[in-house]
């Protein structure tokens, strides 16, 4: 392994450390032009001045957003190898961040996954290997299909909300009222399987895609709880904006009550809720079973045209 390691194809693009700056003479034979920085250290500027440079002030820590810069960063080298030149990719091990931003650049550029992209870029560099928490940003960058613009992607709005949740339950705090993401205000609502009603003035509550599913607890780990498993007793949800003027009071748990008639039909626990089937989910928001009746939504009809009328006749 060298101190800069081209990545595989036939593209200028290569990949090291932070002292892969020093090799002026490895450098001018890559005919390196851009300098793509991935690091939060205090940078010599001489060793950055023949170069057009960026910057992405990252640590090389799980919960660092890393995605957010993709669309800039892969723009940056883009614009590199557009040029005629070479893009040197680097952080300070060339191994996480660094490994990162090129996987997101090949994954936008080649339509592949993260998993076939590392496999690629590890021929060039074997210790590439981002941390836990990069590579779940590139698979969720995968599973947005690599957009240009992330920000508007519910996807990464509900991934930034769940940290905030995290962030919320590790200080042992409600999440703020404005960062508190209600689900149905942001998702267009498709054709539901079912939807859950107050069993006792039939108000709908819930359709079926704002219901989480969750498992039972293996048996390896039912053996350390203090009761047997039983059958779920709730309906775990996303956050509903019928339940707005309950989850913005900053309470960190409480009752959840019917809009129309007031009734008790679940409750909610920002730390987390342990179902009666022994599983852990965090947040909890939930409807009791024994509160709520599940409806089969039926399909919409269609309109009933007279034998031998078709709807371009309409």
């Amino acid at each position: 392994m060298a101190l800069i390691d081209k990545v595989p194809g036939d593209l200028n693009l290569y990949i090291g450390g932070i002292f892969t700056l020093r090799r002026r003479e490895a450098l001018q034979q890559a005919n390196i032009t851009h300098v793509l920085s991935v690091l939060r250290l205090p940078l010599d500027k001489e060793l950055f001045s023949p170069f057009k440079h960026m910057v992405v002030e990252v640590d090389d820590v799980d919960d660092e957003n890393l995605l957010e810069h993709f669309p800039a960063t892969n723009k940056f080298i883009q614009e590199g190898l557009d040029g005629g030149g070479g893009v040197l990719v680097h952080c300070a091990m060339g191994k996480s961040r660094s490994a990162t931003c090129i996987i997101a650049y090949m994954m936008h550029r080649n339509k592949c996954s993260p998993s076939e992209a590392l496999s690629l870029l590890r021929q060039a560099r074997s210790i590439c290997e981002p941390n836990e928490g990069f590579m779940q940003q590139l698979e969720l960058y995968h599973e947005m299909t690599m957009p240009e613009n992330i920000d508007e992607t519910p996807a990464y709005q509900r991934w930034l909300y769940q940290r905030e949740i995290e962030l919320s339950r590790a200080c042992g705090q409600a999440p703020e009222a404005e960062k508190i993401r209600f689900e149905d205000e942001h998702v267009t609502e498709k054709d539901a399987e079912f939807e859950l009603r107050c069993r006792k003035c039939r108000r709908p509550l819930a359709a079926s895609q704002f219901v989480l599913p969750h498992q039972s607890s293996p048996k390896e780990f039912q053996m350390y709880s203090r009761r047997p498993p039983q059958a779920c007793a709730h309906y775990f949800l996303d956050p509903l904006s019928w339940m707005r003027p309950e989850l913005e009071q900053g309470k960190l748990e409480g009752r959840l009550e019917c809009p129309k008639c007031n009734n008790n039909v679940g409750k909610y626990a920002w730390q987390g809720m342990q179902c009666s089937c022994n599983e852990w989910v965090v947040p909890g928001i939930s409807l009791s079973k024994s509160r709520v009746d599940e409806v089969v939504r039926k399909p919409t009809a269609g309109i009933r045209l007279p034998p031998g009328q078709s709807r371009q006749n309409l």
